[in-house]
């Protein structure tokens, strides 16, 4: 097994922190399971790392039904502060020709290891607790809206979620994107 760094030490002990706080988050789930999967996977815990230093609150949650249903997910309150202000995608970045933003949630995301959540997984975070209540986040979007200049974006408002639409090349100060890493945990 790998030695974790000085650094990797801190993020292990902020996370585990945050696990023991918000347990109705991953019921049942031991924490030394978690860890020994962090310190023997250094992608994994770079990528967590790269989510928990944008603002995301990276906390393991049930995002799928069946063997193999945990992930990493960010379960900061609103959009992560570091990742807002974002177009969809790098088409969308590079066909945008006044005020372009710094970047793209699906660039920074692939830089980040992450992917972004899927209008499925966004509802089943939202039923850990109710986030995005001020802000808003992309979502993937499927292909054949993506190839029409669309993409999708939800938030949390009056106890419900919601979907929406904008062009891709649209960009807000208060919309970011919600991602996971997935974890090879079981059941």
């Amino acid at each position: 097994m790998k030695t974790p760094s000085h650094l990797d030490e801190e993020l292990l002990l902020l996370l585990k922190k945050r696990f023991e706080e918000h347990a109705y988050r991953h019921p049942g789930l031991d924490w030394q399971r978690v860890a020994d999967l962090l310190v023997a996977d250094p992608a994994l815990m770079a990528s967590v790392a790269r989510m928990d230093a944008s603002g995301g609150e990276p906390d393991v949650v049930k995002l799928w039904d069946g063997a193999h249903a945990w992930a990493y997910a960010d379960c900061s309150a609103e959009s992560p502060h570091k990742r807002r202000s974002l177009c969809y995608d790098e088409q969308a970045l590079a066909e945008r020709k006044e005020n372009k933003p710094s970047g793209s949630a699906l660039g920074m995301a692939l830089e980040m290891g992450v992917t972004l959540l899927n209008e499925a997984e966004y509802l089943r975070l939202q039923q850990v607790g109710p986030f995005d209540r001020k802000t808003s986040g992309w979502i993937l979007t499927p292909p054949e809206m993506r190839n029409l200049g669309g993409a999708l974006f939800g938030d949390h408002r009056f106890n419900r979620t919601f979907f929406y639409h904008n062009t891709a090349q649209s960009y807000y100060g208060a919309r970011g994107f919600r991602a996971y890493k997935k974890l090879m945990l079981g059941t």
